[in-house]
């Protein structure tokens, strides 16, 4: 019976997830709320995810449901130290029984105020790729079970899928900013070749200066010449 509720708990877990993902909740909210399902249909003291950022090769927590300023604090972990950097850069799940007693886990202090024993961290991948970790910490020595291991990389997965989805679409959109910007300073530059009878060059030279003289962008001044064309 017990086994049954844990499975139907599973279950209803990814399929909260699942729906976060594809609602119009904004990323930071459904990494939250992911976190907080996990930790809940795991058991868990704490639940965090940690995001891999590529320039400096860290991992940074970006979700958890802890209120623990302790925890919050924590330093980032380089690619390949600790369990979580350990996890990131082989691409596997690690589980230790007890991190106070495991030489590679490097917040000990932490671990012992905030009384956390046992860790399930697994890797968030994308085709592949590594994007970061999500951990799982118990308050009591806990052996974590295959369901376990299978039921928390199934949530960073999905999580990962949630993140990348979110960087295209706003990568997209930076492109289609940029096309338009293009677009309309070509607009406003002929505006200017044809009304002051100069170059193309000269033209997109007295944008650029009445750009930074004005401190505004490119797009706002050739919205302004286009306008006044309009005008008039």
């Amino acid at each position: 019976m017990a086994e049954k509720t844990y499975r139907k708990g599973q279950i209803e877990a990814l399929e909260e997830v699942s729906r976060a993902i594809v609602s119009d909740l904004y990323l930071e909210d459904i990494l939250k709320l992911i976190v907080m399902v996990t930790a809940e249909v795991m058991d868990s003291s704490i639940c965090s995810l940690l995001l891999l950022n590529e320039k400096e090769n860290r991992l940074e927590i970006k979700a958890t449901q802890s209120v623990s300023e302790g925890y919050l604090n924590k330093p980032t972990v380089k690619l390949g130290e600790g369990i979580a950097g350990l996890v990131a850069l082989e691409n596997r799940p690690i589980q230790v029984r007890d991190v106070r007693e495991d030489p590679r886990y490097i917040n000990k202090e932490v671990a012992v105020k905030e009384g956390l024993c046992s860790l399930l961290s697994v890797p968030m991948c994308v085709k592949g790729k590594v994007i970061g970790v999500l951990n799982c910490y118990t308050s009591e020595p806990r052996e974590f079970s295959p369901e376990d291991i299978s039921l928390l990389t199934a949530v960073a997965n999905q999580a990962a899928v949630a993140i990348e989805n979110t960087e295209l679409l706003v990568k997209t959109r930076i492109v289609q900013e940029e096309l338009e910007t293009r677009k309309l300073v070509e607009r406003a530059k002929d505006i200017l070749m044809r009304d002051r009878s100069i170059s193309g060059e000269e033209a997109y030279r007295r944008m650029r200066r009445k750009a930074m003289n004005t401190r505004k962008s490119m797009r706002e001044i050739a919205e302004a010449i286009i306008l006044a064309d309009v005008e008039t």
